[in-house]
């Protein structure tokens, strides 16, 4: 599969305990605050339900990391080369479900969710499994890493199957601060715990440390039973006012998903120090009685508003953060838990890169069992909400029913799956640009579309059908001027080469390139070529400024109906001002040149190619896409 990776992730967040979720009722009783604990911890979690899992998995740089074995229940799946991963129908519970992430190079990774009806999105960042440094067996030692964090040993160490370890143990150690934006996608799970009554609680960190202990061979190790390690975990400095002199410890089961109270650390300077029996994750928290709140988002025709960013702000000042966050899911909602008995000031906001003022403000709560609330969102005058519809095609044209779509806009990615071979992406966006990319994958097939521009035609934009593979036996093109309905030119067997022909690319010369579409059947010839001078290579050429290889590109489109009259130039469309990018360039025949432009163009009259025609129009937008299969 070709692979045209942003360095954004999915803009699916979750800070503290936010996740995307679905309830059936708004008053279930079964919340964080129980009148009697159950026997078990489970009991908590509700029944086994069955749901759909669509995540990606980066690296601390936000890159995909393909290869990445997912476990969700019983099921399985591994991340391909953008880093995503869909697994369908895994049994979870009702109120709790558990992702694992794991491959050799990094600690192990996982996400706990509040599961939906629909499709829920997850983002995992794994964390390199790099060696701080090492201790020997049967001494003590102590290793610290560069942000002032350390663990000190006492010399005993066993393997996973309960066997006495002798030798060097590499010591793995990542500190996470609650002040990094990333600390949400790099912790395990979510902030839900269970606290040593068996209560079911919700947590705010000042901080983790996650522990790893690798032997010579690379075994995993831990602590001997009866050894104890003395951690101390570093507090942002910001943080220094609000920290408490002893705060609860808390470690992650990677078994069960969730934290569990063992223990309590000082604060000592800038330190928190405590003493632990075993590695995992090791958190800083304090705990809070919570119930469920599922928010939805509708717009005032009650349509559910996908994809926007909801904050909910604490007005209590004793707790250590005041602001968690999430993201709404395909039918609008956002669910997770929140304190219980508290007022919350709730801000939507279109997204997180249009500015820092939300569209949106209103008081909540206080909620004193599990709840569901609605939310109505106006537009504003700067910020609209667009819709993009389409179909994901395989290379026989048949539906996709095992992929996913990722639009583009700006820095904002969204991803949603397609099951059946359409796709509906919603979401709010500023007016500052109107111009979005499309990349279609097909995850069973392992085959993708490439990058497509595309500009809205607020407020619904039908881009057609794509195509999902790349070596796709014939020539396309995608584009779309102006307002007009996104167009596809699409080369299929002729039924006679009498009548028709169909040219893909042709050389003028060493210094100049035709690339385009030229049909022509026994009374019309439709035309659309961009044509390089100064040509000398793949690379990207802008008629604008004269930037790149080639100082000039010219787009030529027209139909001309019963007659194969060349010189009548009242057919062609002319001074095109953008940027063309050649990013894939066969050399010979039946090899693809692949071609992405944008930018604008003065329109003479044509028949055909644009519904409703154009005329006399300048500085008209175009973009589109081209994959053509070199026939000389």
């Amino acid at each position: 599969m070709k692979s045209k990776i942003s360095t954004l992730t999915f803009l699916f967040t979750f800070l503290l305990l936010f996740n995307t979720c679905e309830k059936d009722d708004g008053n279930s009783g079964n919340g964080g605050q129980q009148d009697n604990t159950p026997d078990t911890f489970s009991e908590y979690f509700g029944p086994e339900i069955s749901r759909d899992f669509l995540g990606n998995v980066i690296d601390q740089n936000h890159n995909p990391i393909e290869g990445v074995i997912i476990t969700i229940g019983n099921e399985t799946a591994m991340t391909d080369s953008d880093g995503i991963f869909i697994i369908r129908n895994a049994n979870i519970n009702e109120r709790f479900g558990y992702i694992k992430a794991e491959k050799a190079g990094y600690i192990h990774g996982s996400r706990s969710v509040v599961p939906s009806n629909g499709t829920n999105k997850v983002t995992i960042m794994l964390l390199e499994a790099t060696a701080v440094g090492s201790v020997a067996s049967g001494s003590s030692g102590t290793v610290t890493s560069n942000d002032g964090s350390s663990v000190s040993f006492d010399g005993d160490f066993i393997k996973e199957d309960g066997s006495v370890y002798s030798g060097t143990v590499d010591v793995i150690m990542h500190y996470l601060d609650p002040a990094d934006d990333d600390m949400e996608t790099q912790m395990p799970g979510m902030l839900y715990a269970e606290n040593e009554d068996g209560e079911e609680r919700m947590l705010q960190t000042l901080g983790m440390l996650a522990v790893e202990l690798r032997g010579s061979s690379g075994e995993d190790l831990n602590l001997a039973e009866g050894a104890t390690s003395e951690i101390k975990i570093p507090i942002n400095a910001s943080l220094i006012s609000i920290a408490p002199p002893t705060i609860p410890l808390w470690y992650f089961d990677e078994d069960r998903g969730y934290w569990k109270e063992e223990g309590q650390a000082t604060l000592q300077g800038n330190m928190y120090v405590g003493n632990v029996s075993h590695f995992s994750f090791w958190n800083l928290d304090a705990e809070f009685p919570a119930v469920n709140l599922c928010i939805t988002l509708v717009n005032q025709e009650n349509n559910p508003i996908a994809n926007q960013r909801i904050t909910l702000t604490h007005s209590n000042p004793d707790y250590l953060f005041s602001t968690s966050t999430g993201i709404t899911n395909d039918v609008g909602e956002v669910c997770g838990l929140v304190p219980i008995d508290e007022s919350l000031v709730l801000n939507v906001f279109s997204n997180v890169l249009c500015n820092d003022t939300s569209i949106h403000t209103e008081t909540v709560g206080p909620f004193a069992i599990d709840s569901s609330i609605t939310i109505i969102v106006s537009e504003t005058p700067n910020i609209v909400e667009e819709t993009v519809t389409g179909n994901f095609l395989t290379c026989d044209g048949e539906p996709v029913t095992n992929g996913y779509i990722k639009l583009s806009y700006d820095n904002l990615e969204v991803i949603n799956e397609v099951t059946d071979g359409t796709f509906e992406i919603s979401f709010y966006r500023c007016l500052e640009s109107s111009d979005f990319t499309i990349t279609a994958i097909d995850y069973t097939n392992s085959q993708s579309s490439n990058d497509v521009t595309y500009n809205f035609v607020s407020p619904l934009t039908e881009v057609g059908d794509i195509l999902s593979c790349e070596d796709y036996a014939y020539s396309y093109i995608y584009f779309q001027v102006g307002n007009n309905a996104p167009q596809t030119l699409i080369s299929e067997p002729p039924p006679s080469l009498d009548e028709t022909l169909f040219k893909c690319l042709i050389y003028t010369d060493n210094n100049s390139l035709t690339a385009g579409y030229v049909r022509t059947t026994f009374a019309t010839e439709t035309r659309f070529v961009l044509g390089f001078s100064n040509f000398n290579g793949a690379g990207t050429y802008n008629s604008e400024d004269g930037t790149g290889s080639s100082p000039s590109v010219d787009l030529t489109v027209r139909n001309i109906l019963n007659h194969l009259d060349y010189s009548d130039n009242n057919h062609y469309t002319h001074n095109f001002v953008g940027t063309a990018e050649i990013f894939t360039l066969g050399t010979e025949e039946g090899e693809v040149v692949e071609i992405n432009f944008s930018g604008t163009l003065d329109v003479s009259y044509t028949f055909g190619i644009f519904d409703p025609p154009q005329l006399n129009e300048e500085n008209v937008p175009i973009s589109g896409y081209m994959h053509l299969i070199r026939d000389n």
